[in-house]
């Protein structure tokens, strides 16, 4: 079997803290994903809208305009932001997610831009499922008043590593994803996200290893670091999960950052162990990740 992780890779999740102001929250990520690079980390994640405050109402206020691809300075400070880290960092950098306006479509939409160790940018993945839940007495939230989803899987080759699965956040719920990803040869699938105190208590470290379990895959989930004074409050709890579901590491609630040593044994002792990929019955359901996929918006 060839391998899904070609060597060994150090992951870091930056568990960030954001304010209201965008100049110092870009600022503050740069600190922190050369603080992970020189501790190691060749892949550096940072958390959903690290940029901003998390919320409906800021989604508007905060969005950049990112087509044309390369956008100026002045209409995304955040992609040319994360450019630089990445090239300063040597590193591959999976940068959360921004508020995005698209002055094509008149749409918002919260997206996850990834750069290479050069600077350039590797993928783009808008947040395909929206978080529009109601749980009577604990939580209202619905994105899609402001936001519109995006309309494809993203898969990102790293050419030293192998490939990585990126969605955002409420993606995490919907195995589908997960499945092409990891089908189509993916080792990791990362989740930028911010899961809130309710569902978050409930299903943040249960998503996590569900996924890795049914894909024998690594899973990563950032999140902000939890403000109690903020109007949202993120769960926190950054973590890895090894290929088998087991957690390699997590966090509290806090700002910090959470880094795991990535194998490729792992992956194949775990698959030797439980040949899930050699016992799925094609003939009795079907094949998602050989279905109609989109793969482009």
């Amino acid at each position: 079997m060839a391998k899904l992780l070609k060597q060994p890779l150090k992951l870091a999740l930056v568990q960030l803290a954001a304010g209201a102001d965008k100049s110092a929250n870009l600022s503050h990520a740069r600190g922190k994903v050369l603080e992970a690079a020189s501790n190691g980390a060749k892949l550096v994640v940072l958390p959903e809208c690290f940029n901003s405050p998390y919320g409906v109402k800021y989604f508007a206020k905060y969005a950049e305009t990112l087509l044309p691809s390369p956008p100026t300075k002045e209409q995304s400070p955040s992609f040319h932001a994360l450019s630089d880290m990445a090239k300063e960092a040597k590193a591959y950098l999976v940068g959360g997610s921004i508020p995005e306006y698209s002055e094509e479509t008149k749409k918002y939409y919260n997206t996850n831009l990834t750069f290479g160790p050069d600077g350039k940018l590797l993928a783009t993945h808008r947040k395909v499922h929206l978080f529009d839940i109601d749980i009577p007495g604990k939580i209202t939230f619905r994105e899609s008043e402001v936001l519109s989803p995006g309309n494809k899987v993203t898969i990102v080759d790293l050419p030293e590593y192998g490939k990585v699965g990126i969605a955002i956040c409420y993606d995490v719920r919907f195995p589908e994803l997960a499945m092409i990803a990891a089908r189509k040869g993916a080792f990791l699938l990362l989740y930028p996200g911010a899961f809130n105190m309710t569902t978050g208590k409930l299903h943040w470290e249960l998503q996590a290893r569900a996924r890795a379990m049914d894909n024998q895959v690594y899973v990563g989930l950032c999140s902000p670091a939890r403000d109690m004074k903020a109007e949202y409050n993120a769960w926190g709890h950054s973590m890895v999960v090894d290929p088998n579901a087991g957690i390699m590491a997590e966090l509290e609630d806090k700002e910090d950052t959470v880094y795991a040593e990535l194998n490729n044994e792992k992956i194949e002792e775990t698959r030797k162990g439980i040949p899930i990929y050699t016992q799925r019955r094609w003939d009795v359901y079907p094949d998602v990740s050989e279905g109609k996929v989109k793969f482009e918006e």
